[in-house]
């Protein structure tokens, strides 16, 4: 009989390539440029620790709710979701404080309604990374 883990290992690497700008890596995935964000001195166009920080919340959030849903049997036509993170100055570091994240479920029959209300909750609460992170994460969705 097969067990499985508890505990898996992720491996990125970074490496500066000029100015405020790197590039990360990971085996197997391709590379994606990174800089300082534009707020602080740096570049516009390029990803931010920022920018993959709230989109980790927000990609979090989507496969976990992939994964309830299809458990649950829930059929969905489509699914979207827009994220905004604060980041504040608290006790003179800067910190994400919230994290705000707007899914829209689109539904073939509104019958499902309260089920993918249920499941997109289910999901929030279950999510590695939002349980992982020192910022409040909010979740305000929309099932259509």
């Amino acid at each position: 009989m097969d067990v499985k883990p508890k505990v898996y290992l992720y491996h990125t690497a970074v490496k500066w390539t000029e100015q405020r700008k790197g590039v990360i890596s990971c085996a197997g995935k391709p590379d994606i440029q990174v800089a300082t964000p534009p707020e602080f001195k740096g570049h516009e166009g390029v990803w931010s620790p920022e920018d993959l920080f709230v989109a980790s919340a927000n990609i979090c959030l989507m496969t976990t709710f992939l994964s309830v849903a299809e458990r649950a049997g829930l059929i969905f036509t489509s699914y979207e979701s827009a994220a905004e993170g604060k980041l504040e100055l608290v006790e003179g570091k800067f910190q994400f404080t919230a994290i705000t994240l707007k899914p829209t479920i689109t539904l073939s029959t509104s019958a499902d309604a309260a089920k993918a209300k249920e499941l997109i909750e289910k999901a929030e609460a279950n999510c590695l990374i939002s349980n992982s992170m020192k910022a409040k994460v909010t979740l305000e969705a929309t099932i259509r």
